[in-house]
């Protein structure tokens, strides 16, 4: 049944429209948010909100949230590349503009569809949308990601991920040149009061450790080589964000939106290049390594060429 829920407007969104607002408190789409309102299933202070209201400081909002539609998984008809399989795990490199998993939020192809569709027999331990999943890499990071094929893989890895026994090395283009060049950041990250979709360090946010070293330096950036001791969502994003050094093309953690037009960029700098564990069956230490793809290639060429003066 539809559930009614309440949210109190903070000082960061005032002013802002009654769907924009919904949407980023809820973490519903925007189309969902304005639909509830055009039913009349919205309330600003009690009073039946409309679509052009703007919602005032300290209003609460109430929303009649509907059941969640059946999540199916979505295949990308550009297919995927796969570094390895066998008949316990497949090894994929994710393309942008992919999740892993179908949710709510994002309307476009995920990796499970996208292996189910070329006929990948996943395990059918964990949820139905998200069979096979044992980690994920945000729609706009590129690189290895590992996907269980059968039920014990699907243990094996997810105890691995929890226990932190899997090599996750990532590649990032960061603006400007972190001092110290190398070192950890252990800042908990939660999800942003003000802003539902974003996730930002505060105090009472979950443990997050993220260890990094420059590889090279040039004009306004530096490339890095990160490596992730837990895996929170947008754990090298949001460090870099708050280091005050965001991965380029992040517009949403700071970056330089002139900058990530000028690059063609249209997401972060950021790769997966490399992923090892312990295989599920042999017990073997394996590894996986992910090349740039073309738009970070180029766009990390153009840096060393100096575009960013």
């Amino acid at each position: 049944m539809p559930e009614r829920r309440f949210y109190p407007v903070p000082d960061g969104l005032s002013g802002d429209r009654i769907d924009s607002v919904l949407s980023r408190m809820t973490g519903l789409s925007r189309s969902v948010c304005a639909a509830a309102v055009q039913k009349g299933e919205a309330w600003i202070d009690g009073a039946v909100a409309s679509k052009s209201d703007r919602v005032p400081s300290g209003a609460v909002l109430e929303i009649l949230v509907p059941d969640p539609p059946s999540l199916e998984p979505r295949p990308s008809a550009e297919g995927i590349v796969r570094l390895y399989e066998d008949e316990d795990v497949v090894v994929v490199d994710k393309p942008a503009g992919m999740a892993a998993h179908p949710s709510l939020n994002f309307e476009g192809p995920d990796v499970l569809g996208t292996l189910m569709a070329e006929g990948v027999k996943l395990t059918t331990h964990g949820p139905q949308e998200r069979k096979g999943i044992v980690h994920r890499l945000d729609v706009g990071t590129t690189g290895c990601m590992v996907v269980a094929k059968s039920e014990a893989a699907y243990s094996a890895l997810k105890r691995a991920f929890r226990d932190r026994a899997v090599e996750k090395v990532y590649h990032a283009l960061v603006q400007g040149h972190p001092d110290p060049m190398s070192g950890t950041i252990e800042a908990p990250i939660g999800r942003d009061n003000r802003r539902q979709w974003k996730m930002a360090v505060r105090a009472d946010g979950r443990p997050s450790v993220t260890h990094y070293e420059a590889l090279e330096a040039m004009a306004g950036a530096s490339l890095l080589e990160v490596r992730l001791e837990t895996g929170r969502t947008h754990q090298i994003r949001v460090h870099m964000s708050a280091m005050s050094h965001p991965c380029v093309g992040d517009d949403m953690y700071g970056a330089d939106p002139t900058l990530s037009a000028r690059l063609g960029l249209t997401r972060q700098w950021l790769h997966a290049v490399r992923l090892g564990f312990e295989h599920p069956t042999s017990g073997e230490w394996v590894a996986f390594a992910a090349p740039y793809p073309e738009d970070l290639q180029n766009s990390l060429e153009a840096m060393r060429e100096g575009v960013f003066r």
